[in-house]
């Protein structure tokens, strides 16, 4: 039995889409190796230097304590807790500096009840239900297209509601790695060159969160064009 057209163009786009993802994945690897490699001149540590930040702008009830993992930098505003991995936690060096920096703009954030940061925090409760639904909507809607069409209209609402997360994670984003970059230079924590990695590092950070928001629109598009044209 062959597949259908509609099948076949997801197979295609869902290719497509990994692999614009796993190369950013892969550049931001890189670029994190490279900049683990150059030390700042300010001799701190990540776990320091997120102290430090955090101190300046009064952030006071905040934690910083060392995660496990590669890249598994995380702020949980539930506990307040700035995780960071060992590498990060432990690192003289300037891909540790933009990463604590940058999760302590997400505690800042916090601190300071920044809208976006709100938005995406009451968005939480709702995508725990809509992202792993979305799958098996999709699978059910090419398996029962002929005698339920309706399950296309579900799953274009559950991508939906993971593109508006996916948006809605993008100024947040990008807002934390302006305050780190900020502090960055302002503090002294980086100079010249290390500043001008630690910029570099932070915005292939972000463009990990654009390709999954496009790649999350592209496929609502793609739903509803197929919807369209099942009528």
């Amino acid at each position: 039995m062959g597949f259908s057209p509609d099948y076949m163009i997801y197979m295609v786009l869902t290719g497509v889409l990994t692999a614009i993802g796993m190369f950013i994945s892969g550049k931001l690897k890189s670029k994190f190796a490279h900049y683990s490699k150059m030390p700042v001149s300010s001799g701190k540590s990540g776990a320091e230097a997120a102290k430090e930040m955090l101190e300046h702008y009064g952030v006071h009830d905040v934690k910083i304590v060392q995660g496990q993992g590669f890249l598994s930098d995380h702020y949980n505003p539930a506990t307040k807790t700035v995780s960071l991995s060992p590498d990060v936690y432990a690192g003289r060096h300037v891909a540790a500096a933009a990463v604590a920096a940058h999760e302590c703009g997400h505690a800042i954030q916090h601190a300071t009840a920044y809208g976006m940061l709100k938005m995406r925090s009451s968005l939480v409760p709702v995508m725990k239900v809509a992202a792993p639904a979305s799958s098996y909507l999709l699978m059910g809607s090419f398996m029962l297209n002929s005698v339920f069409p309706q399950l296309i209209i579900l799953t274009i609402i559950a991508f939906s509601i993971t593109a508006l997360f996916a948006f809605v994670t993008l100024p947040v984003e990008f807002d934390a790695s302006k305050r780190a970059l900020v502090w960055l230079d302002e503090s002294g924590s980086t100079h010249g060159e290390e500043y001008d990695g630690a910029k570099d590092a932070l915005w292939w950070a972000a463009m990990t969160y654009v390709s999954a928001a496009l790649s999350a629109l592209v496929m609502v598009v793609y739903l509803v064009m197929r919807m369209m044209n099942n009528d």
